[in-house]
């Protein structure tokens, strides 16, 4: 099951779209929806975490907490409002297309993908990419 959860003012409207896109997105990667939290936060609420967890000291746009069981998905995500409409700013894009892709980046990596070296992060983009055009197919139909 898919849930969302706010800890902002931000409200998703259209829950049930995204998480039936986002089931489609692990099935696509052969797993099985479990249990998964998207948690919307603000950047000082993302900072307490990042540093609690993970020892970082630095605002960024989503962490994702995994808790899967061989292929059935299962975790928390947060993600950073501020931090989606900043980077949306940043990269030229629509909010809503930079939550896309933040929200496709949480599920791929809890569907066993990665971003931690430069081949891994062109993998995971064109991975985004991929999810985004499928978004796009689900709201056509």
């Amino acid at each position: 099951m898919i849930r969302f959860y706010s800890e902002t003012d931000f409200n998703l409207n259209n829950k049930q779209t995204y998480k039936n896109w986002l089931k489609s997105i692990i099935e696509k990667n052969s797993n099985r929806v479990g249990e998964i939290n998207y948690i919307f936060c603000d950047d000082p609420y993302l900072l307490e975490i990042n540093q609690k967890y993970l020892n970082h000291d630095f605002y960024t746009d989503i962490i994702t907490f995994d808790y899967s069981e061989g292929k059935k998905i299962h975790g928390d995500i947060y993600i950073s409002i501020d931090r989606v409409r900043e980077n949306a700013t940043l990269y030229n894009q629509t909010f809503d297309k930079e939550l896309l892709r933040v929200l496709s980046h949480g599920v791929l990596h809890l569907c066993g993908f990665d971003d931690q070296n430069q081949e891994d992060k062109i993998q995971m983009t064109n991975q985004e990419d991929e999810a985004i055009i499928l978004y796009d197919s689900f709201i056509k139909s």
